[in-house]
């Protein structure tokens, strides 16, 4: 999803996504930059880890290595959501929230908003696919990833 080929799923107003200050999240967010989902997958016990964290939630060795995956998974759970978050979301309502799992990295799961009619019937074990909408034009550039059924 690019701004010459669609509208911006997301209105204008909300904060601009970015790493912690300590950079923990950057490999993510510069991932998606260049329409790559990265996540964490320890090098010593191979498990795999979304959100990003210093220490493998399995045997607790530092840096678990960053891996691209295909944004592909399948719906574990949704919500339409109806109040904003947000008061740049205030005219936005509602809009589908989606809790995606993907098995092919582990099971892991990622939340993200499910494009489309937010009126659609959704279903749980659903496949989607991932969306990158890019936001070149920004202060500081930003991308986010977004889901479509598939």
């Amino acid at each position: 999803m690019s701004g010459s080929e669609y509208s911006f799923y997301l209105p204008e107003g909300l904060p601009i996504p970015k790493a912690e200050p300590d950079g923990l999240s950057a490999p993510y967010w510069e991932g998606l930059r260049v329409s790559r989902l990265l996540v964490q997958r320890c090098s010593g016990c191979e498990t795999w880890q979304f959100g990003p964290e210093w220490i493998c939630h399995r045997c607790h060795a530092f840096d678990p290595d960053w891996v691209e995956v295909a944004p592909h998974g399948r719906i574990f759970s949704w919500e339409r959501v109806w109040h904003p978050s947000h008061s740049a979301l205030r005219h936005h309502g509602p809009y589908l929230a989606v809790l995606v799992e993907i098995p092919h990295a582990g099971g892991i799961r990622m939340v993200g908003n499910l494009l489309g009619d937010p009126m659609q019937v959704v279903a749980i074990g659903a496949e989607v696919v991932g969306v990158f909408e890019h936001h070149p034009d920004q202060d500081r550039p930003y991308s986010l990833l977004h889901w479509r059924r598939r």
